[in-house]
């Protein structure tokens, strides 16, 4: 078995719904990685790269036919490389990544891009379930036959409201998590923490162009007050903590990694940022459906001996704050290592591309911090979880 590197990782800002990438197509989105990757490594796209992998949860309209095969060719990449789209709902864009690191340890490739897109903006969430509204728990999404086994289909919201509930999470407890994100980003932002990974796009609005370099989504200064009067989603107040500001962001965006072979690395001269040095995932209880980051994180430690303060960055998606802070309390690990520049509370979550961007935070943050050890967890739809560990080179 060889090493799987990380050569680069890049993503787009991430546009808020009805935003600066409005105008743009979900393929065009998709391309703008690539191109960035290939500008950046000095590749040719149109020979290099053995497959490209992208993440898509909403794979129809627009964001159908296979992405991950357009995208190279929008990308002016030709018809050569090939391309393939997976859907891991919530983990796409990070599974692409992982996928990818498999079939490099196993010599069966040497240079993959991998990463994800999605345009929620253009292809709302749920375009692809088979009633007219945003829900994943209408029966009609699901043959008769599911509840043979499962008694019920529960929201992703209502999910995340049940873990509230179960590790006794009070809506000042799940707040607070929310506006730490959000000025966690801002601090970053200033700092120019994401400049390195954050490439701007050009787009076309209302006939003029310009230039989008920062995420559109975040409102660094975001306090409790402010969370204090949003009405909850998902249940009636004073019986539940969810609401829109401690959830993740509708947002437009795409990532992408170069993931390649030690030999590919010393044949082309590239310095890789990090060693991807396993990957695992779960399956866990649909009820409460978003646990999946806890065994994901506590396995893929075990199946490496190491524990958790070994790890000197995490990257946990914050698709609800309550899922952070059960992960916290179950984990123990240290909420100051733990999305210290922000995360989908503040940046947002396009859903496919979320996994690519996070795990493509770590190697970034590994420099910053000096630290040798990084590790990525997702929650999923239907009760999965997804790791990836890291370790800075």
């Amino acid at each position: 078995m060889q090493d799987a590197y990380i050569v680069d990782a890049v993503r787009t800002p991430f546009g808020k719904r009805k935003g600066s990438f409005s105008g743009l197509h979900p393929q065009d989105l998709a391309a703008k990685p690539l191109l960035a990757l290939e500008d950046r490594l000095g590749f040719d796209g149109s020979e290099d790269p053995e497959d490209v992998v992208y993440g898509c949860v909403t794979p129809v309209g627009e964001q159908g036919m296979n992405i991950g095969r357009l995208a190279p060719m929008v990308a002016g990449w030709g018809d050569g490389i090939p391309g393939v789209q997976l859907n891991r709902m919530c983990g796409s864009g990070q599974q692409a990544i992982n996928f990818a690191a498999g079939q490099i340890r196993g010599r069966m490739h040497d240079v993959l891009v991998a990463g994800g897109v999605e345009h929620m903006t253009r292809v709302p969430m749920a375009s692809d379930s088979a009633v007219d509204r945003l829900t994943f728990a209408d029966a009609s999404n699901v043959t008769e036959t599911y509840f043979d086994h499962f008694d019920e289909l529960t929201s992703q919201g209502e999910g995340a409201e049940r873990i509230a509930e179960q590790w006794g999470l009070s809506r000042a407890d799940v707040d607070e998590i929310a506006v730490d994100s959000q000025s966690r980003w801002g601090r970053a932002a200033e700092a120019g923490k994401y400049d390195e990974q954050v490439v701007p796009v050009e787009v076309e609005r209302d006939g003029e162009t310009r230039v989008v370099e920062q995420d559109e989504h975040p409102r660094p200064e975001t306090d409790m007050e402010t969370l204090e009067g949003l009405p909850l989603v998902f249940r009636e107040e004073g019986d539940g903590v969810i609401h829109p500001g401690n959830a993740s962001g509708i947002v437009d965006g795409a990532a992408a990694t170069l993931v390649a072979s030690g030999d590919a690395c010393e044949e082309y001269g590239w310095d890789p940022i990090a060693r991807i040095v396993d990957t695992h995932v779960v399956g866990v209880d649909p009820k409460t459906m978003l646990t999946g980051p806890i065994p994901a994180t506590t396995e893929i430690l075990a199946e490496n001996d190491l524990d958790i303060d070994d790890i000197d960055r995490f990257e946990v998606n914050e698709a609800f704050a309550s899922v952070i802070g059960a992960w916290l309390e179950e984990t123990g690990a240290d909420w100051e290592k733990t999305n210290v520049w922000g995360g989908a509370i503040a940046h947002g979550h396009p859903l496919g591309a979320t996994g690519a961007a996070l795990l493509g935070k770590l190697p970034y943050q590994l420099e910053d911090c000096g630290g040798q050890y990084g590790l990525s967890t997702m929650c999923i739809g239907f009760g999965q979880g997804i790791a990836t560990l890291v370790e800075r080179v």
